[in-house]
């Protein structure tokens, strides 16, 4: 049998099992959990009531963190020309065309997102072995297939993020640091709750919204009362 650790004895005394909590008092109790000496993430695992066999009920978008996620990305343009320049002025970290593109079909996949210029999709295509299994594909529905890249790098930078459901019909994310305030944490996962809830499907049935829970890294889950949470 498992040991259980200090640590965990420790975050134990902090909550009840099976007990759901308000968003503000379940980031208090995060925030109380001692520390693994390196600053965790905040994520959440959202279920809902849609049916992901069906090609109608795939939820698919992005949401622009209002406090960022306190996490430093690394951005690839895909680009020629002005847009490769555009591209540079915003900070992009990577930026090329045919040469970035090879060393990505033979494995580099150091970096956080990847935008590409439409022209550029054709070679980009080949790319969806190394890139697809890791979820950084470029789409147009995402907005990383675009031909404005600075708007599209500045919002990555910024806490631009993507969530997509899986097959067990829940959407698992990272949203904040718990290094950020209190305040800020409830208002990014508040902002994703919203933005989940604005891409519902027409043709999901009953409820929408099922359970929340929240989580460190390595920290417990905590089941989140939605009754608690602001969605307007």
């Amino acid at each position: 049998m498992a040991k259980t650790t200090k640590r965990f004895k420790e975050i134990n005394k902090l909550f009840e099992k099976g007990k759901s909590y308000t968003l503000t008092e379940a980031v208090e109790i995060l925030q109380k959990t001692p520390s693994p000496k390196f600053d965790e993430s905040v994520e959440v695992a959202l279920s809902i009531g849609v049916d992901p066999k069906k090609s109608d009920q795939q939820v698919r978008s992005t949401v622009l963190l209002p406090n960022g996620t306190g996490k430093k990305v690394v951005v690839v343009v895909l680009a020629k020309g002005d847009k490769a320049k555009e591209a540079e002025k915003v900070g992009a970290d990577f930026i090329g065309d045919q040469d970035l593109i090879e060393k990505i079909k033979n494995g580099w996949t150091d970096f956080d997102a990847i935008i590409a210029t439409p022209d550029m999709m054709r070679e980009v295509g080949k790319l969806g072995k190394v890139l697809g299994p890791r979820g950084l594909m470029p789409t147009p529905k995402a907005g990383t297939v675009t031909t404005d890249v600075a708007k599209a790098v500045e919002d990555i930078k910024k806490g631009k993020i993507e969530f997509k459901v899986d097959k067990n019909g829940i959407i698992n994310n990272f949203v904040a640091k718990i290094s950020f305030t209190k305040e800020h944490i409830v208002e990014n996962i508040e902002a994703f709750i919203q933005a989940v809830s604005k891409v519902k499907p027409s043709t999901a049935k009953g409820q929408y919204l099922r359970s929340l829970f929240i989580s460190t890294t390595m920290g417990p889950g905590l089941k989140i009362d939605l009754n608690s949470v602001s969605v307007s």
